[in-house]
């Protein structure tokens, strides 16, 4: 029998956070998750939903409070997904996440590293430089309700640029006038699925609309909107993705005016950004995070790097400067051609691109004999299947530097390299989502012996 019942409210002590940043308490040694909830409270719970072995509930009344408790800056916090500390300070944030990393290094890796600093954001407010909506009937655009699909419509969202919110504003008003259908996921109709914005340092933005069909109704009208919203517009472009599914892009562009790419600075190169290429939504905090990275590997200037997941080229280009050679690989061609380009011009001629599946790339190194002295991957929130990790290992480099935005595939993967002989060496947290469950980490792995 449950000992925790939907809909009653228990008093409980909240004694640490969930990896999604959530409150943990317990009712008779029985796990319950709660929103709303700080370390160190003593809080009254409304029990929510429960499984077979948690609950979750929400904090209805504090009896003591902690002291970073704050109150919610954000209007929508609670109802929208996307953020889990506007509750609380940005100590105790940091606090949290640094914990949460810790906990996947030593629970899941099995390893502690010898110490984990956390650096904080310069700001916690309109940091994102990148922003994709989801959109619904009948022209609301914002962001998912946590767990589910049902948008919540969004005007003003504190950690997003104000481009997007200016651009978001005049396509759901250009949707409004004319009668432009929002795609249904349950029907499988309509037209506008995403929108997309990205913005540069300078204040640039490229503008990506995500439809169902290439044919755009009110095409000038459009364009009109969005140069109007935001006169720094650099491009808008046309993406079609008619295929049922959670996936955002599909294969297919088209620019409808202006540029396909935005030119953005970061480490003092100049990269030029299609829609598809990775780049940091934080960049303020990726410079510091590509700056680990680089002081990890330890380069001093003829060595080898390999780096796996190198997108448009930023860490590569960052290896670059301390290395005899680097050779990136990504999946994403557009990325690749990106990282080619800007190579190019940054007048960097020490790096190599090449195009195709991580996992086959680490093999194909390994096969052809490639013994590079540091490997560096950043993949994404999957982490790296084995037989990548295999290939990583196969190639026997002195040092793996590995950037992570999920601690516990990190957690699960550093065990793996462990097997292989790679030892936990230094590790840091990088807070790149502020106010957000989502943490950054850059480790150092040694081979031993």
């Amino acid at each position: 029998m449950d000992v925790i019942r939907k809909n009653e409210v228990y008093t409980v002590s909240i004694t640490g956070y969930s990896s999604e940043g959530l409150g943990v308490a317990r009712v008779d040694g029985q796990v319950l998750f709660v929103h709303g909830g700080i370390a160190g409270e003593e809080c009254d719970v409304l029990v929510m939903k429960v499984l077979k072995n948690t609950a979750f509930g929400k904090v209805v009344a504090v009896r003591r409070a902690s002291p970073h408790r704050a109150e919610p800056a954000c209007p929508y916090f609670g109802k929208c997904g996307g953020c889990a500390f506007w509750h609380m300070d940005y100590e105790e944030e940091l606090s949290a996440k640094r914990q949460k990393v810790w906990d996947a290094l030593e629970r899941l890796g099995g390893q502690t590293p010898p110490e984990l600093p956390i650096l904080p954001s310069p700001s916690v407010l309109h940091y994102r430089n990148k922003v994709q909506y989801p959109v619904a009937p009948p022209h609301q655009i914002g962001f998912y309700r946590a767990r589910s699909h049902q948008i919540i419509e969004v005007e003003h969202c504190l950690i997003q640029s104000q481009a997007a919110e200016r651009v978001a504003a005049a396509v759901r008003n250009w949707m409004a006038e004319h009668q432009v259908n929002a795609y249904d996921e349950q029907t499988g109709k309509g037209w506008l699925r995403h929108l997309y914005v990205r913005t540069a340092q300078n204040g640039a933005a490229l503008v990506c609309l995500v439809a169902t069909g290439k044919n755009v109704p009110a095409e000038d009208a459009l364009i009109g909107a969005v140069r109007t919203a935001w006169p720094d517009t650099a491009g808008i472009v046309l993406n079609v993705n008619a295929r049922p599914g959670n996936s955002i892009l599909g294969p297919d562009y088209r620019v409808l005016w202006g540029a396909a790419e935005l030119e953005d600075t970061l480490c003092g190169h100049v990269f030029a950004l299609s829609v598809p290429s990775f780049y940091q939504v934080n960049r303020d905090q990726a410079e510091q995070l590509y700056a680990l990275a680089v002081e990890f590997a330890n380069l001093k200037g003829g060595e080898t790097a390999l780096e796996l997941y190198c997108g448009a080229g930023t860490i590569t280009l960052a290896l670059a400067e301390v290395a005899g050679r680097v050779i990136g690989a990504e999946i994403v061609p557009e990325a690749i051609e990106n990282a080619k380009a800007n190579a190019v011009h940054n007048g960097i001629s020490n790096v190599e691109f090449f195009c195709g599946d991580a996992g086959e790339m680490a093999q194909k190194c390994a096969a052809e004999g490639l013994r590079p002295d540091v490997v560096v991957v950043d993949p994404p929130r999957k982490g790296l299947a084995p037989e990548v990790i295999d290939a990583v290992a196969a190639m026997d480099p002195a040092r793996v530097v590995y950037i992570s935005c999920d601690p516990a595939t990190l957690g699960r993967d550093v065990k793996r390299f462990a097997a292989s002989g790679y030892r936990l060496h230094r590790a840091a947290a990088v807070d790149m989502f502020p106010r957000t469950h989502h943490v950054e980490t850059v480790t150092l792995m040694i081979k031993e012996g």
